[in-house]
């Protein structure tokens, strides 16, 4: 298991000044990976606001469970109310900070979203052995998806299909999502590919030549031994709702604290 580094402050975190300089280039056209996103401190606050979460929160699955910020989508439409702010700062403002390239006329990564910015947070929990089949997130969301890890790191499996339009079911690529990281993907990597996370205790095979983001890790010298044993990993996946509905903000039915 990879050694978790001393604590760092937000201005001391090592953010890239344009995406281009993360881009993983051995996967289709788009994605980017952060290693260092949030530092330790931001990680707990988070843990511990999505730990204090009212138990209505959750969404209890077969065998893990999940939240859902501000609010489900109703007919792939979110009803407008804010993010908490414990979602919104540091994560939001730090993805709108980095430009996509020092050539690119666009600001950041949302520039061209319907409402600039992520509106959307799903906060999935894996426990060890637990993942979840391949699939592609939809056309309600914006052509985007942001990705923090949380506690642990694991595999994400992306896949492509077979001439015969079937799915293959051996993964086309790995990315090793570590703790405090962010995963970016767009553009076809989205829209033509599936991804998905293996049910499995243990990441094997970890290797450059396996692991398509092998040389933007942390520390890749960690899974020199080729393993990952899972412990549970909290995600983040941040997304722009392209439709939204103003009845929710109105109401206030969904604004839970």
């Amino acid at each position: 298991m990879a050694n978790e580094p001393t604590t760092s402050s937000p201005s001391s975190l090592p953010l890239p000044d344009f995406l281009d300089q993360v881009q993983i280039t051995s996967l289709p056209p788009i994605a980017y990976y952060i290693s260092d996103f949030i530092t330790q401190e931001e990680e707990q606050a988070i843990l511990d606001k999505i730990a204090a979460a009212p138990k209505p929160r959750w969404k209890q699955l077969t065998h893990r469970r999940l939240q859902t910020w501000p609010s489900d989508l109703v007919n792939n439409k979110l009803m407008e109310v804010p993010l908490p702010a414990w979602l919104d700062e540091p994560i939001v403002s730090r993805l709108q900070s980095i430009r996509l390239s020092p050539d690119s006329e666009s600001s950041h990564i949302f520039f061209d979203s319907p409402h600039q910015k992520p509106n959307h947070v799903l906060i999935n929990e894996y426990p060890p052995g637990i993942g979840i089949m391949p699939h592609k997130d939809g056309a309600a969301y914006h052509p985007v998806v942001c990705t923090v890890s949380l506690s642990a790191s694991l595999c994400l499996n992306i896949y492509k299909s077979k001439d015969d339009g079937t799915l293959d079911p051996n993964p086309a690529w790995r990315v090793l999502q570590e703790p405090r990281s962010l995963l970016i993907t767009t553009s076809s990597l989205y829209t033509d590919f599936l991804h998905g996370i293996a049910d499995i205790t243990e990441d094997i095979e970890l290797s450059k030549s396996t692991i398509a983001n092998w040389d933007l890790l942390r520390s890749p010298d960690d899974y020199a031994d080729g393993c990952n044993v899972r412990k549970t990993r909290t995600s983040l996946t941040y997304r722009d709702v392209m439709k939204v509905s103003k009845l929710g903000g109105k109401l206030g039915l969904f604004q839970k604290k």
